[in-house]
């Protein structure tokens, strides 16, 4: 059984996050510069196959796309192209930044801690991969 691996896309950053072997336990991986993402992604997956993808979608409250959603559309795109044998699931990324910094306030990080973005992304990644994988 294969991993399956989280991307919260932004334009500069990108947060990921991975499950265990077993696909139980959602965990933070990193956070890279988005140019990088398809190199890192297919280095990562010849040392660990990955058996999906899973991408946040942003959307508006009223379920509109936002100025950010042709990217990551774009980057869905890709993709699948990339890694063919690899499915490619979107998921609604809503509300995944404030609960990431709500879960980190809860998880008693400082204030410094959760003012860095990078560390924002990489726990909205998680939460996007565990609402996936509740959801199967």
């Amino acid at each position: 059984m294969g991993r399956v691996m989280a991307i919260d896309y932004g334009h500069k950053r990108v947060g990921l996050a991975v499950t265990d072997p077993l696909q139980l336990i959602a965990t933070p991986l990193t956070t890279i510069h988005s140019q990088e993402l398809l190199a890192y992604l297919k280095a990562y997956h010849e040392r660990e196959p990955l058996e999906a993808l899973v991408v946040g979608m942003p959307r508006t409250l009223g379920n509109e796309p936002t100025d950010a959603t042709s990217a990551v559309v774009g980057l869905v795109r890709r993709l699948r192209k990339e890694f063919p044998a690899v499915p490619v699931h979107e998921i609604d990324e809503r509300f995944t930044s404030r609960m990431a910094h709500a879960a980190m306030l809860a998880g008693g990080l400082g204030k410094k801690d959760r003012r860095d973005k990078a560390t924002v992304d990489r726990v909205a990644a998680t939460i996007i991969l565990q609402s996936y994988l509740e959801s199967r």
